[in-house]
């Protein structure tokens, strides 16, 4: 049996790989599963975007109702979403990045998704990190 936890991780990562058609139609199927979601585009170099990534997964989970305006659930996107900068720093390093902050929550858990290319000369790199909070409801 699949955690909740892991459910919520699964989400964000379908809402950071998809395009922008299909996010529309996933809010829609997760909003009757009581589960809110939203995603937000990135891109620039990721070592002058660290500050935006940040600020961009905190005003769209403010924004689409997923925490409230308060420090501890702002904090727990704050976390999460280093998390996943973490995890793919190193891979996209002086790099120019293009990609998707994916975001859900259900529940007390939330996770965030960030999905990159990475712009190598013409290679493109890809790259996935994850973060996972929990919340009170």
């Amino acid at each position: 049996m699949e955690s909740n936890s892991t459910k919520i991780a699964k989400i964000a990562t379908r809402m950071a790989i998809c395009d922008r058609k299909e996010e529309e139609e996933l809010k829609r199927l997760y909003k009757n599963e009581n589960i809110q979601v939203t995603a937000v585009n990135i891109g620039g170099n990721i070592n002058t975007s660290i500050g935006k990534i940040l600020e961009s997964a905190l005003v769209a989970a403010k924004r689409n109702n997923l925490i409230r305006e308060e420090h501890l659930h702002e904090g727990a996107v704050i976390g999460a979403t280093r998390d996943a900068i973490m995890q793919i720093y190193n891979r996209a390093s002086n790099q120019n990045i293009g990609g998707k902050i994916g975001i859900a929550r259900g529940g007390e858990h939330i996770s965030v998704c960030i999905f990159l290319n990475i712009g190598l000369l013409h290679l493109d790199e890809v790259v996935i990190g994850i973060g996972h909070r929990s919340l009170p409801l």
